[in-house]
């Protein structure tokens, strides 16, 4: 069974908004730095998940969505389930930020965001962001959070 999940990456004036995961307890990303995003749920499109996501957690909503690709994490959390997530950017943004209840959010630098405590499938996936084309990819992790192996799939790459 797959979880389906969605994250952005809100760029602007040269920063990204990360969200640093500390509030939430038993939370596997626990530390880490991340995008915006969450679980989809029923009936959702993951361009209706993305908003509301964005929304819930920043008070925000996102401009010029670009969904970038599909990448899917083999039993991600040791559960024996797959987490399915819809990558997203974002180039700006309307409306004010709030507090999140999942940890700090910060405008975090673009040319420091690799130096962040992050998955180490983010910085790669960061990399695939930046190419031209829509991507399917699988990342699977050892259980001591290093990457085992991944691949990729480009679509589109004219």
């Amino acid at each position: 069974m797959a979880i389906l999940t969605v994250q952005c990456y809100i760029e602007d004036n040269g920063k990204t908004l990360m969200l640093q995961r500390n509030k939430k307890k038993n939370d596997i990303h626990e530390g880490k730095w991340v995008g915006i995003g969450g679980h989809m749920e029923i009936a959702e499109t993951s361009d209706e998940a993305i908003i509301r996501e964005i929304f819930e957690e920043t008070g925000l909503t996102p401009k010029n969505l670009q969904l970038h690709g599909v990448i899917t994490f083999p039993n991600f959390k040791g559960d024996g389930e797959d987490d399915t997530m819809y990558l997203y950017s974002a180039n700006g943004y309307t409306g004010e930020m709030i507090e999140c209840n999942e940890g700090k959010l910060e405008w975090i630098d673009n040319e420091i965001l690799d130096t962040l405590n992050m998955w180490e499938g983010d910085k790669i996936y960061f990399k695939w962001m930046k190419e031209k084309g829509f991507f399917v990819a699988k990342i699977v992790y050892n259980p001591d959070e290093t990457i085992k192996d991944y691949s990729i799939n480009w679509y589109n790459r004219q």
